[in-house]
């Protein structure tokens, strides 16, 4: 197992340090990254598996709403406190808060259903998306790309991405829309535990889904003097899929404006089964740039 994914497993195993006082409170790592700030990826899949842990086996997570309060530092761990807030025959709730030095830094609820049969239907998967083995890794791309935060995105991610054209890390080729998709998986496999694929997955969700703003004004993630923070991310789980085989997320950008933009994605298995949805809406600001338009 490669040693980013032996860093997010550790990261979402995380210690029940309210036990000996019967409260739900838990604690876990940080992981490093170039820029100081916790991943937010990290912290929303934290969170899911510190509410988990509080529910009965079976009764898994399909939905999650949470707003990033500030920012979290690499160097120091995270408490996670839940609250029970309902629990019902088919579902529950829980709140989540995820404090660094006694102060919130995401706040999130999510609700959790026991199985159930009912109405079905999807919206169907593009038909004109190459598979994954016809685009080129991340790690292919940026090979040489010895800049801190290029190194990391090679060589210290989880997850191999593969971006539908092309990733936006250094430039932005081609037509400037407001739509991509990326296929992703982790490196290795993961053990056959259905919660930590579903919070594996809340984890993948954060990495690309504000580039299709990027990508329809030209701004790539190393433009001098970008500042780029995620707000609030929502997440609906449909159907269950492991994550350690290739998932294709479908993204695009229906609006940008006051400084924010909004992003949506779905995510697909290879067979076309729609697993989940994702909505993120993110700050991003560029200095000295009068036409962001």
């Amino acid at each position: 197992m490669t040693e980013p994914l032996e860093g997010m497993l550790t990261a979402l195993d995380l210690t029940d340090t309210g036990a000996r006082t019967n409260e739900d409170i838990f604690t876990g790592p940080s992981q490093w990254m170039p820029h100081g700030r916790v991943f937010g990826g990290q912290v929303l899949a934290q969170s899911i598996v510190a509410a988990m842990r509080t529910l009965p086996d079976g009764r898994a997570v399909h939905s999650m709403h949470g707003y990033f309060l500030r920012p979290g530092d690499v160097t120091k761990p995270i408490t996670f406190s839940v609250d029970r807030i309902h629990d019902g025959r088919s579902f529950a709730t829980r709140r989540t808060q995820a404090y660094q030095d006694g102060l919130p830094i995401l706040s999130m609820i999510a609700s959790f259903q026991d199985p159930d049969s009912g109405l079905e239907h999807q919206q169907d998967m593009p038909a004109d998306v190459p598979p994954p083995e016809q685009i080129a890794s991340d790690a292919e791309l940026l090979a040489g790309f010895e800049h801190p935060v290029g190194r990391y995105w090679r060589d210290e991610r989880p997850f191999d991405l593969r971006h539908i054209p092309s990733p936006v890390y250094v430039s932005v080729e081609g037509e400037h829309v407001a739509h991509q998709a990326v296929w992703f998986k982790t490196f290795d496999r993961l053990p056959d535990d259905e919660n930590l694929h579903r919070a594996a997955l809340a984890y993948a969700s954060d990495y690309s889904i504000l580039e299709p703003v990027m990508r329809r004004h030209g701004i790539a993630w190393g433009t001098p003097g970008l500042k780029i923070a995620s707000l609030d991310h929502a997440m609906w789980w449909h159907r269950f899929s492991r994550v350690d085989d290739w998932l294709l997320y479908v993204q695009e950008s229906p609006s940008a404006t006051g400084g924010r933009g909004l992003s949506l994605g779905r995510i697909y298995n290879r067979e076309g089964v729609l697993v989940a949805n994702v909505a993120q809406e993110g700050m991003i600001r560029l200095p000295n740039r009068e036409d962001q338009s």
